[in-house]
C-alpha cells in the first residue's frame, strides 16, 4: 500500500462482503472516495485491496469495474435506498468510454484498486457463496480534518508474518476481548448524501 499511495499507510477499515447462495445483494456503481469525501479525507489518496475467501465469477456477483475511471475523478453520490450510488448519469457516459471487466478471482487472490474507481457487483443468484474481505488504506498525509466514522492516522505496528498466524489462532480459540464491531446505525457518511 505504501508504494500505491506514495506515502506512509494507515488502516483506514475493513469490511467483510457476505453474498450468500441465492440472497447476496447487489451493490450499486460507486467510488469509494464518493462516501469517503463526507468523512474530511481531502484527497482520493486511499487504496483498497478485495481479498476473495470464495471463488468469485460473473454467476455469484463478482466485482465489476470501470477501467480508468479512476482518471475521471470523484463523482457525486446520491444516497438511493440504503446504498450510496454514483450519479447515473456519469456512469453511463463512462461505460460509453470505459471497458467493463468483470473480476473473476480464486480464492486468496487480491484484487488492489483506487478509491474513485467505479466498481459494482451483481446479485449472487448462483448455488456457492461470494464472501470477500475489503481493507481500505489511507495515506498519513491524506489525515482527515474532521472525526467520522472511520479513524485518522495511526501509525501501523509493523509485525513479522508469523505474528498474523499467533493472532488468528487466539481469536479462534475464542478470545473475543478488544474486537470493535462496526455499529450501522452510526455509520453517517453515507447519510449524510442527499437524496434522490
Amino acid at each position: 500500500m505504501e508504494q500505491l499511495l506514495d506515502d506512509e499507510a494507515y488502516h483506514y477499515h475493513s469490511k467483510m462482503i457476505l453474498k450468500d447462495a441465492k440472497v447476496g445483494g447487489a451493490w450499486a456503481w460507486h467510488q469509494d472516495y464518493g462516501y469517503w469525501y463526507q468523512n474530511g479525507v481531502l484527497t482520493p489518496n486511499l487504496c483498497s485491496v478485495s481479498i476473495a475467501v470464495d471463488a468469485a465469477t460473473k454467476e455469484n456477483g463478482c466485482m465489476q469495474v470501470l477501467k480508468g475511471t479512476h482518471h475521471m475523478g470523484r463523482v457525486d453520490h446520491v444516497l438511493s435506498g440504503d446504498q450510496a450510488g454514483a450519479d447515473m448519469e456519469r456512469v453511463r457516459e463512462a461505460m460509453k468510454r470505459y471497458e467493463l471487466v468483470y473480476c473473476v478471482m480464486k480464492p486468496g487472490d487480491a484484487l488492489f484498486f483506487h478509491s474513485n474507481l467505479l466498481h459494482a457487483s451483481a446479485r449472487n443468484d448462483s448455488d456457492k457463496p461470494r464472501w470477500s474481505m475489503i481493507c481500505c488504506y489511507n495515506a498519513r498525509s491524506n489525515n482527515p480534518y474532521k472525526e467520522g466514522q472511520h479513524p485518522r492516522y495511526t501509525p501501523l505496528k509493523k509485525v513479522a508474518d508469523a505474528m498474523i498466524k499467533k493472532v488468528g489462532t487466539k481469536r479462534l480459540a475464542g478470545d473475543r476481548s478488544n474486537v470493535a464491531w462496526l455499529e450501522v446505525k452510526k455509520d453517517t457518511s453515507a447519510r449524510t448524501l442527499k437524496k434522490k
